[in-house]
């Protein structure tokens, strides 16, 4: 079985036209979620929009069986004021994606938006964790390093002891998160450099601090593979062993996908950190569902690259491409069955 660990919804237009409404007034006309029917869900689960096919015929056409899917990171303006509109985007967001596993329980498990808002409290995004767990069932959710959204001021890092409360919570819930930046205010950054930056930021911040010393189970996925820490792996060592410790073995205290598209970062990343530590992740269809023309395959097709690696065994393969996420998400034993 493939578990793609790192998807996004693909949701109906109603929840587009929902945050222009609510950015335009800035919550004044109130909340007003526009009605969606069960079949817009369907429909738009499917529908052509960012590569060669539909989300579900992507899915099939890359065989991937199981995807985990989460909000569409940058469109979730954790910077924008008054914070209300975040909290109400990220929960009608949350309950979209609620329905879509509902209505496709066999290809999709939900990982919740946290409703971050840029300076506030974290204790402020509890409930909403609670509620994605308890009442809607989800299996994780996303952790935005920088709800600042890369405007100049920056968030504390991820070592900070005001993540601690999330952290906290996360253990009790035995609930993985997904680091994930979401939108970037900067010209000179667009998001998608943005995300791998802050990823290499939120390692670093979380391989030097005492977190995982804290808070022994907490269980952190790192999207994109690790963002550029693996390329640059022989720098952070160095620097570590100045401070008496070995960055590898902590930085083995996280876990990494594969949203990567290319042979030579696959490659680096699993022998960087280890069979153990990678979930297969290829967020199809997304930003790499583009053709090569070298194989004729879209990037995201990275199952056959993993596939082909002759020095890892079956059982190796097998724990990137399931095992792995069964147990760090917690998936049912029955999945598959």
């Amino acid at each position: 079985m493939i578990i793609d660990c790192h998807g996004h919804v693909s949701p109906p237009p109603e929840l587009g036209a929902f945050k222009s409404s609510i950015i335009s007034h800035r919550g004044e006309h109130g909340r007003r979620m526009p009605p969606v029917s069960d079949e817009d869900i369907l429909f738009y689960a499917n529908k052509k929009e960012m590569a060669p096919c539909g989300h579900l015929d992507m899915l099939d056409r890359v065989k991937t069986d199981i995807q985990l899917i989460s909000p569409r990171p940058f469109q979730m303006m954790h910077s924008f004021k008054p914070g209300r509109l975040v909290h109400w985007y990220t929960e009608e967001t949350n309950n979209l994606i609620a329905r879509t596993v509902q209505l496709l329980p066999k290809r999709f498990f939900g990982i919740a938006g946290l409703p971050q808002v840029a300076g506030d409290p974290i204790e402020k995004v509890l409930p909403e964790l609670e509620r994605a767990v308890k009442t809607l069932g989800f299996h994780g959710c996303l952790l935005n390093p920088d709800p600042y959204e890369n405007s100049g001021t920056e968030a504390p890092p991820l070592g900070d002891r005001y993540w601690y409360p999330l952290y906290e919570k996360l253990c009790e819930l035995d609930l993985p998160a997904h680091i994930h930046a979401a939108s970037s205010q900067s010209e000179r950054t667009p998001y998608t450099l943005h995300f791998i930056n802050e990823e290499s930021i939120a390692v670093l911040g979380l391989v030097d601090s005492d977190v995982f010393k804290d808070f022994p189970t907490l269980k952190i996925v790192v999207s994109h593979g690790g963002g550029a820490i693996p390329y640059q792996i022989g720098r952070f060592q160095s620097s570590a062993s100045r401070k008496g410790y070995d960055f590898l073995e902590r930085m083995r205290n996280m876990y990494y996908d594969t949203v990567l598209y290319s042979e030579e970062s696959l490659r680096l990343l699993i022998k960087t950190v280890g069979v153990d530590r990678c979930l297969f992740g290829a967020e199809c269809p997304g930003v790499g569902s583009t053709v090569d023309p070298a194989t004729g395959r879209t990037r995201d097709d990275i199952r056959p690259v993993i596939e082909g690696f002759d020095w890892l065994t079956a059982a190796d393969k097998q724990a990137i491409f399931e095992d792995n996420a069964r147990r760090v998400f917690r998936l049912p034993a029955s999945l598959g069955v």
